[in-house]
């Protein structure tokens, strides 16, 4: 029996295959590949499995929540933004930086007008 987290041929061959190391699913042949290829290529099935996964849970709760009790305060996009964060925007990142900045250093009216400048910019 196939284990339900197994990803498909198709998306084995998308990981194993890129314009810089052509390869054919179909050949019967041993392959040579890299440690750091080997290791994007680990990372992507585990990342692939671990959200099969998370969405199979947020499925389960959906249709489960009314006889859990305690769990009808949980949703299945409340599970999903703790377990995968959104990375900060560009804008989040400068603005952390600039607090960095403006602790290390005394940074004045300098660290004001950029914080006002990026401010203004739109999320994103």
């Amino acid at each position: 029996m196939e284990h339900p987290i197994t990803p498909p041929p198709e998306l084995v061959q998308q990981w194993l295959c890129s314009d810089d190391y052509p390869w054919g699913p179909l050949e019967q042949t041993s392959i040579t590949i890299t440690a750091n290829r080997l290791q994007n290529i680990a990372t992507a099935a585990a990342q692939w499995g671990a959200d099969q996964e998370l969405e199979a849970c947020c499925e389960w709760l959906e249709k489960e929540r009314e006889h859990l009790g305690w769990a009808y305060r949980l949703n299945p996009q409340t599970i999903r933004a703790a377990r995968r964060p959104k990375p900060p925007s560009l804008k989040e990142q400068a603005l952390a930086a600039l607090e960095q900045v403006e602790a290390d250093f005394n940074t004045g009216s300098f660290g004001d007008t950029i914080r006002r400048a990026l401010k203004a910019l739109p999320n994103g």
